[in-house]
């Protein structure tokens, strides 16, 4: 793995956990920490020994948004400065969306603004019970923009009206009742609910997973028309010809596990 500034990545097994090391400013991110990430996501996603990819804070947060400093010299860029700068987070959050491996965002501490937008942008969530999230970009004039699409994926359009317009915090027992997160526990045991999940997908095949992705993007965006019923039925005939999809039904059949599962 490429050496970071911001970040530490450990692999375990065929499992990467991204680390956001700011602990000192609790992981805010600024433009070195993005184009890291950004690095990082593309790299772990081109790798064939990864199979999921767990998203994490050192420190006493996951993520408290962005950086102060970065911040400020914002405030003085021009509206081009400022656009070219927004996309870079946006095209950020696009790459973890996107990513053809599962993701889990491990969330503990502080997930405000941008790093709610990191939590959404993962396919999954752990949250740990005293976790507190916060909409605040209202409270200084801002608005959610490039996070929008993703929060508003994962929590619902009526929910955000609520919460990206108050700008209120809200604890992990809301996160887990709106959608935001999937799995609430003490601190201590997040990573327990974590290695559950990661149970069951290292034992999935990683084109399914991709796949699988693509097509609920597919079908949230869809009619349920003529067209999406004769795409869909492309998309499985593909894959039942496919040599992982032959694989996985012969396994089936002769009642063992698939060539892609890993050894006790």
């Amino acid at each position: 793995m490429s050496a970071y500034q911001s970040l530490e990545i450990e692999m375990h097994r065929d499992v990467a956990v991204v680390w956001m090391n700011r602990p000192d400013v609790r992981n805010a991110f600024n433009e070195t920490m993005i184009a890291e990430l950004s690095a990082a996501f593309h790299s772990l996603d081109a790798d064939d020994a990864v199979r999921a990819v767990v998203l994490a804070g050192r420190g006493k947060s996951f993520c408290a948004g962005a950086d102060l400093n970065w911040m400020k010299k914002m405030s003085e860029y021009s509206a081009e400065e400022n656009y070219v700068d927004a996309l870079g987070l946006a095209n950020m959050l696009h790459t973890l969306y996107s990513m053809n491996k599962p993701t889990i965002a491990r969330v503990h501490g502080h997930a405000f603004a941008g790093g709610m937008g990191l939590v959404s942008a993962c396919d999954m969530a752990v949250a740990a019970f005293e976790a507190e999230f916060c909409l605040s970009e209202v409270k200084i004039g801002l608005i959610p923009a490039t996070i929008g699409p993703y929060v508003v994926a994962a929590m619902g359009s009526r929910t955000c009206r609520r919460y990206m317009v108050t700008g209120e915090r809200f604890a992990a027992a809301e996160a887990y009742r709106v959608g935001l997160v999937h799995e609430i526990a003490p601190a201590e045991k997040i990573d327990e609910k974590i290695d559950e999940l990661l149970i069951h997908l290292v034992v999935g095949g990683s084109a399914a997973h991709a796949k699988t992705k693509s097509l609920i993007d597919l079908m949230t965006c869809s009619p349920l028309d003529q067209a999406l019923m004769e795409e869909t039925a492309r998309r499985i005939s593909q894959v039942r010809a496919s040599d992982e999809g032959k694989e996985g039904i012969r396994s089936f059949l002769e009642k063992r596990k698939p060539s892609w599962v890993p050894g006790d």
